[in-house]
């Protein structure tokens, strides 16, 4: 599937950090199965695996909110991987552009753009 070695936890899971192509932002983080990321590398777009459902996701499905991935990267001990994406809309599901819209005092630093009671 890859042309690296990738250290798949013992649930079969790596996590995958995405980050905007164009500005550097993190968005969010969620896991990967190996089939996750096989339909990723097939699409193009973002898949995840959501592990409170407990199925493969396909980022922005029901939002909209999708993830063309331009390139997946990963880390030297191969237990994490990078998706830099275009991402359209937000990336959060609370209608923030960044899942990282918060500090740990509290304090909201991030742009919500959407409202998730339209979209969900």
């Amino acid at each position: 599937m890859t042309d690296v070695d990738l250290a798949f936890d013992e649930q079969e899971y790596i996590p995958a950090v995405a980050q905007d192509a164009d500005t550097g932002e993190v968005l969010m983080l969620a896991y990967v199965t190996e089939e996750a990321l096989r339909k990723t590398r097939e699409t193009g777009e973002a898949h995840y695996y959501s592990r409170s459902r407990d199925e493969l996701w396909h980022k922005g499905a029901t939002s909209g909110h999708t993830q063309a991935v331009e390139e997946v990267r990963v880390d030297c001990d191969g237990d994490a991987l990078l998706y830099i994406v275009d991402q359209a809309g937000g990336a959060c599901h609370t209608g923030y552009e960044s899942c990282f819209h918060r500090t740990v005092d509290g304090e909201t630093v991030g742009e919500q753009v959407f409202d998730p009671d339209d979209v969900y």
